[in-house]
């Protein structure tokens, strides 16, 4: 039996009951402000997934500026293992094109980015059209270079977080700008990959960039001492900097409240614990404690197994 026989007719009598007391079942007739509203219940992937897709003004909608504040891209690299795609011209001009839509859209509205596999060709339109950018984190940047990131020191002075881990053409003197021009600069990632242990990155990210980690590792512990005095949060795991940077940082940076030195093979514990005892806000640090591999450090550099143990301190340490 189907279901007009057991109706006999009602399901066509409410149907046109509702339809002549005016209420509306087609979504293309809601207005800009409820679509709006609609939209900024979802996350940013259901909305470049489904609603952009379905018509004109659903697309409309989602060029709204006010939905546009925040491009957060972190989660989705987050919940995935890395990928060599990833690192190919491909991705990046992906990544580069959903970034020039979004700063596009956001008409100046703009505040957080989070990203990864950018290039100089959407953040010099980042520097152009974000003046009021608080939140700039793109890793994993291999084309991010100077030329732009100098740019966007001068034209979004907002800055108050920066992460541009493993960015490695991205210079000590782009740090010595940044300080200039953001004084309310208090965050500052400058995180390098495990060049002691490569083998976790082997085979996904190109040889040639893995060769290329920064080897002025003082260069940029100056630059950040000198240019970024107000800096609560500082992580710099596997940088090349010695005591004499660890020094510069700690008289520098004085209101630092967490300091992260996991893989700063050049540091030993003793170096730390006397060069950091006068930050009276520090909360936490991270200190070097990982296994070095033979073939990085041998016994003859250091002398003797003891100078060993005092240089690296770590449980898990063997040779």
């Amino acid at each position: 039996m189907s279901v007009s026989d057991d109706n006999s007719g009602g399901g066509d009598s409410e149907i046109q009951t509702r339809a002549g007391s005016g209420v509306s079942t087609d979504w293309s007739d809601l207005t800009h402000e409820c679509l709006i509203n609609i939209l900024s219940r979802l996350t940013l992937e259901h909305r470049w997934r489904g609603p952009m897709l379905v018509c004109k003004s659903w697309l409309s909608a989602c060029k709204d500026p006010s939905l546009h504040c925040t491009f957060d891209l972190e989660s989705q690299f987050d919940s995935s293992c890395e990928s060599s795609r990833w690192w190919t011209p491909e991705f990046e001009r992906k990544i580069d094109s959903m970034l020039l839509c979004v700063v596009g859209w956001s008409d100046g509205n703009l505040t957080e980015i989070r990203v990864r596999h950018c290039s100089d060709r959407s953040l010099n339109f980042v520097a152009e059209r974000c003046p009021n950018l608080q939140v700039l984190s793109l890793k994993s940047s291999q084309n991010a270079t100077d030329a732009s990131m100098v740019q966007i020191s001068i034209n979004c002075t907002k800055l108050r977080e920066l992460d541009i881990s493993y960015c490695y053409e991205i210079s000590h003197e782009f740090l010595m700008m940044i300080g200039r021009n953001c004084p309310n600069l208090k965050v500052l990632k400058r995180n390098l990959m495990n060049w002691l242990d490569p083998s976790q990155h082997v085979g996904i990210v190109p040889n040639e960039y893995l060769n290329a980690c920064p080897q002025d590792g003082d260069s940029e512990a100056t630059a950040i001492a000198h240019f970024m005095p107000h800096l609560e949060h500082l992580e710099l795991r596997f940088s090349k900097l010695s005591a004499k940077g660890l020094a510069s940082i700690c008289e520098g940076c004085f209101n630092l409240e967490y300091l992260d030195l996991s893989g700063c093979a050049n540091l030993t514990s003793r170096d730390i614990v006397n060069k950091t005892s006068g930050l009276k806000y520090l909360k936490e640090i991270k200190k070097p404690n990982f296994y070095i591999p033979r073939s990085v450090f041998h016994t003859e550099r250091y002398g003797h197994w003891r100078l060993y143990d005092e240089r690296f301190q770590t449980d898990v340490f063997r040779i």
